[in-house]
């Protein structure tokens, strides 16, 4: 493209930001104009300025990714290309289903309870699968996502196992997000594992006392929403962050007081 044109649309989008700080359809143009220019720096920061008002816009997440391999910076292109990749397999999934429709008022705030059972079959029998290839490949997952030098050096197609396990991550994300809506989805995701960070140091324990938080987090909350009369995911999520906080709390002290004075 002639780069009078650029500079005209740059200049363009620029002004409609000067006026108006909060149009993100106009740094979104504004980040493209960069993207096609190749400054890839300049536009990653301006689509994550895009993403902190708006985290589910998929053309967004997906332009980042591009940027940020372009950067080098693969682990969190692969993040956002996942998350892109979860949010359009949800879509998809709601789009087959007859009630589709109705299911996408109780797509964000999730509706554990009213899950059908024919639903939580296929979910058991989806995450059941997940489970048993995450289990066979276990070796080939954890060298390729901790020491990829290593993994190249053994053979292994640390593109494929990536693509695999990313795969993986985006058909869990979608049908949790369906069966229980995004917050209980990602929050079980993230607070149980990195409570579990702050009290083991072996990749076995890590994940057998992730699980068991999730566990008792998910029957805790579920009994403190039946005796308080509170929303079932909020209450879940907020007893898994409220572990991490105690747990992170007694880290901390640990750690001051094991520093010389």
């Amino acid at each position: 493209m002639d780069p009078v044109t650029f500079a005209a649309r740059k200049e363009r989008y620029e002004k409609a930001l000067a006026a108006t700080p909060d149009n993100h359809l106009a740094r979104f143009g504004l980040a493209n104009v960069y993207l096609e220019q190749g400054d890839f720096a300049a536009a990653a920061t301006q689509y994550r300025l895009c993403l902190s008002a708006q985290r589910d816009w998929m053309a967004v997440c997906i332009s980042l990714g591009q940027c940020l391999i372009r950067l080098g910076e693969t682990v969190e292109a692969r993040i956002g290309v996942t998350y892109a990749v979860a949010a359009a397999l949800t879509i998809l999934f709601l789009a087959v289903d007859p009630h589709g429709d109705a299911q996408m008022v109780n797509l964000l705030k999730g509706d554990i309870l009213a899950t059908t059972s024919t639903s939580l079959a296929v979910l058991i029998a989806v995450f059941g699968a997940v489970a048993a290839v995450l289990f066979a490949f276990r070796k080939e997952f954890l060298l390729v996502s901790f020491d990829r030098d290593l993994a190249v050096v053994f053979g292994k197609r640390v593109g494929l196992w990536d693509g695999l396990l990313y795969l993986l991550i985006g058909v869990t994300i979608s049908l949790g997000v369906m069966t229980a809506g995004p917050l209980v989805t990602f929050g079980f995701l993230v607070v149980p594992p990195l409570t579990a960070r702050l009290m083991t140091h072996r990749m076995l324990s890590f994940s057998l006392v992730a699980a068991a938080l999730g566990g008792a987090c998910a029957f805790g909350g579920f009994y403190a929403a039946y005796r308080i009369d509170l929303p079932l995911g909020p209450a879940e999520v907020a007893l898994a962050s409220l572990l991490l906080a105690v747990v992170g709390a007694g880290a901390a002290v640990v750690r001051a007081a094991g520093r010389p004075a």
